[in-house]
């Protein structure tokens, strides 16, 4: 059958290219389209409790994740120059189109009782400022309790700006130009006042990480594609043959990124790694099929028949080798995470695409060049290699208990390191400790404790049940608890709004800034609905924005540091637990919710569902290779060489203390579905070659030197391919770089030694 397909390719050579290059225009249009997404991927489904649960909280009370913090750290900040510098800023941020509000020190307001006893919000800061004046209102501001850890940490010198950033515009792409232009300005006030500058908060992570994204999947094409000229030179000193290959892999990213656009699909994280992942996935195509032609032409002298006998012989192995692939990667969409689920099905897409791309794209190229010189096919005879497979022989004839052994040895050691394995992940986990991002972040975490946005809802179960009488001081009791925690800030809600109006209407001293009784709570409310204060624009309006419209719920918003997985959820059970026994169940019901959350339950769903498609990649792969080769003893055989490299690498993860997270997890599905088709190519070879030779140890050491040399070879292309990985900014993408590299590696020593030793220690028991 597949040596009919070679003659019908080589037969029907210009219809086919033509239909191929028609397909390839139409899929270019599609690839055009595409988009960069300018949001954090769904991980969680949308059906999930949690998830749910965070909707109905934008609903109530809008976005939790547009705030973006300016922080500095000076004690020359109330000097006239230097304030009027800090005050400009905070104007000309003002002015920056998409920017809502901007709440910092130079805007701090105070209030105060007019004649007629209402309520009235008064800046602080003038305008003009004279260093008398400027003293006189720096002691008004730091007279008010409300701002402390809020806008300034007093004990050093600490001080927080925080932007609102209208959240339409953080869906799409002017939120690079918005946050260009705080940098900017920003930028202007540092080299002006010589004060370091601190930027963080979601809208600036998500934002930047996502141009990040966009540059890094140029930089990894560009370098996955520099790196296979290289290699393709290298290996057939023939420029025809590396255009040709190349060619193969370009269509291959064009068909991968039209996929994404015709799925409905954005540039993402993950999906950005599609088309260097094409690259290095292609090119070993194309090795197996030249290594295949270039052997047959040294045996016939005839390049039509070599072409014929390439097809039919490595058809069948690029078939599976690449329908493995698909699976270690398609398997994804099994999953409930739709970040996983867009990554596995543009994958297991675009890798059988590169198959029929390179099924007709390969014998109808080579037909037109000219047979191979002797210069191309010297390779063939590389003396390194050639050693390397001799002593591999001498291990699988000779020393088959030594290997048996020493792979007991590293399977034990490997299992030493599993048992350190830790499983956890940060919300900027992927972003080096090096990088401003990072310590920016770790900036506000040591002077504010974090700017992770985490939000309390209490549920009163009942129209106005916010006017039920002790709702309020029970909400203060459970924020004055968060605030004893090491990991949150000091929350602020309605109890801090109530704390400030009654220091307002007791003289302004701040020993007054303590909880009111229920009679002030209740006038506080009747003036807020009837809108009766003065303030009404300003305060009024913050501390509404703290309730629903209906007075049933209201909300607490808490500023924490990026705790980790691990952390997170003993955090929350404390919160929850407190919370238990401040309000009765049966009349409130309290609902933890917010970015970090909704983070928490991305990552679990994640890591499950990359556990689970482990499974799944493993079933479907032996259910392919037993159609394969219609043999138990074959498929244990198959098994057990993929099993050894994942176990090695998870053990190598522990005792490197490199934690199960989204990001490291995914390699082990990428590096099985690559890894177990050096194991088909072998077996298939193994199968043919049973034919020819008597014995099981002549036809294995056949298989050896048959199909070590371009075993090896493509080996080399993808670990090298996948190391270019380790240039990316993103940890998790580095981590897929080295650690897939080590599995290929591993893999490749033990399909090499151990998967022949295995076959024929089990031949005739199995």
């Amino acid at each position: 059958m597949w040596k009919k397909l070679g003659q019908f390719v080589i037969k029907r050579r210009l219809p086919l290219l033509l239909l191929l290059l028609a397909a390839t225009g139409l899929m270019g249009y599609y690839a055009s389209q595409v988009r960069l997404s300018y949001e954090f991927s769904k991980a969680i489904p949308t059906d999930n409790a949690r998830f749910q649960e965070y909707q109905r909280f934008r609903q109530q009370f809008g976005h939790d994740g547009n705030l973006l913090v300016i922080g500095i750290q000076t004690d020359q900040l109330f000097t006239v120059s230097r304030f009027s510098a800090y005050a400009s800023l905070a104007n000309d941020l003002k002015k920056i189109p998409d920017v809502e509000d901007v709440l910092g020190v130079p805007g701090a307001v105070t209030l105060q009782l007019d004649s007629a006893g209402r309520l009235q919000a008064v800046r602080i800061f003038d305008s003009v400022f004279t260093q008398k004046g400027l003293d006189s209102s720096r002691e008004v501001f730091e007279n008010l309790p409300f701002y402390q850890s809020l806008l300034y940490n007093p004990h050093t010198h600490a001080y927080l700006m925080g932007l609102r950033i209208r959240k339409e515009v953080l869906a799409s792409k002017e939120r690079s130009r918005v946050i260009a232009d705080i940098s900017r300005l920003t930028n202007s006030f540092q080299s002006r006042t010589g004060i370091d500058v601190k930027l963080s908060g979601l809208p600036l992570i998500r934002t930047l990480v996502a141009d990040r994204i966009q540059s890094e999947m140029r930089l990894f094409l560009l370098g996955s594609l520099a790196l296979s000229v290289l290699t393709l030179l290298l290996f057939f000193r023939s420029f025809s043959t590396m255009l040709l290959s190349i060619v193969v892999v370009v269509i291959g990213v064009i068909w991968t990124l039209g996929f994404i656009d015709l799925c409905g699909y954005k540039i993402t994280l993950l999906t950005a790694l599609l088309p260097s992942l094409v690259v290095v996935i292609g090119i070993p195509n194309c090795i197996y099929f030249l290594n295949k032609y270039h052997a047959n032409y040294v045996q016939s002298g005839n390049k039509i028949e070599s072409l014929v006998d390439m097809v039919g012989k490595m058809g069948v192995v690029t078939l599976f080798c690449n329908l493995s692939a698909a699976i270690g990667f398609a398997v994804f969409a099994f999953t409930k995470s739709a970040i996983l689920r867009e990554f596995g099905l543009v994958a297991g897409l675009a890798i059988m695409a590169i198959f029929v791309i390179s099924f007709i794209l390969l014998p109808a190229g080579l037909s037109f060049l000219p047979p191979p010189g002797g210069r191309q096919l010297k390779y063939l005879n590389n003396k390194w290699v050639t050693h390397f497979l001799v002593r591999s022989e001498k291990w699988v004839i000779h020393h088959k208990r030594s290997v048996l052994w020493i792979t007991l040895v590293v399977i034990l050691f490997s299992v030493a390191g599993i048992a350190r394995l830790k499983t956890v992940a940060f919300i900027v986990d992927d972003i080096p400790k090096s990088d401003k991002i990072y310590t920016d972040l770790k900036f506000f975490e040591e002077q504010f404790k974090g700017v992770m946005p985490l939000e309390i809802v209490i549920d009163t179960k009942r129209p106005n049940g916010l006017r039920r009488p002790g709702v309020f001081e029970r909400v203060d009791t459970l924020s004055r608890f968060i605030a004893t925690l090491p990991e949150t800030n000091r929350p602020m809600g309605l109890s801090e709004g109530f704390r400030f109006i009654f220091q307002a209407y007791s003289g302004g001293d701040s020993s007054s800034y303590v909880f009111p009784n229920e009679k002030f709570v209740e006038e506080i409310m009747r003036r807020m609905k009837s809108g009766s204060h003065s303030a009404q624009s300003g305060l009024s309006r913050s501390l509404l924005s703290f309730m629903d419209s209906g007075r049933q719920r209201t909300r607490i918003s808490v500023g924490m540091k990026d705790v980790g997985t691990r952390r997170l959820p003993y955090i929350l059970d404390t919160i929850s637990r407190r919370a238990g026994q401040i309000f009765d169940s049966s009349r409130y019901s309290v609902t933890l919710t917010g970015t970090s959350i909704t983070f928490l339950e991305g990552s679990r769903y994640i890591i499950k569902g990359l556990k689970d498609s482990i499974l799944w990649a493993f079933l479907l792969i032996a259910l392919c290779m037993l159609y394969l080769f219609r043999s138990i003893r074959i498929l244990v055989c198959s098994l057990l060489p993929n099993v050894v490299p994942l176990v090695v690498t998870a053990g190598i993860m522990g005792w490197a203390g490199v934690p199960l997270k989204p990001s490291t997890v995914l390699v082990f599905s990428v590096a099985l579905g690559i890894a177990i088709d050096i194991t088909i190519r072998f077996l298939v070879n193994y199968k043919q070659e049973r034919r020819r030779h008597l014995s099981a140890e002549a036809t294995v050491v056949a298989s050896i030197h048959q199909t070590g040399l371009s075993i090896i070879y493509t080996s080399l292309v993808l670990i090298a391919g996948f190391v270019i990985f380790c240039l990316s900014s993103f940890g998790g993408t580095v981590a897929l770089g080295w650690l897939t590299s080590v599995t290929l590696l591993v893999a490749t020593v033990t399909n090499i030694i151990l998967l022949p030793i295995l076959i024929l220690l089990t031949r005739g028991k199995l």
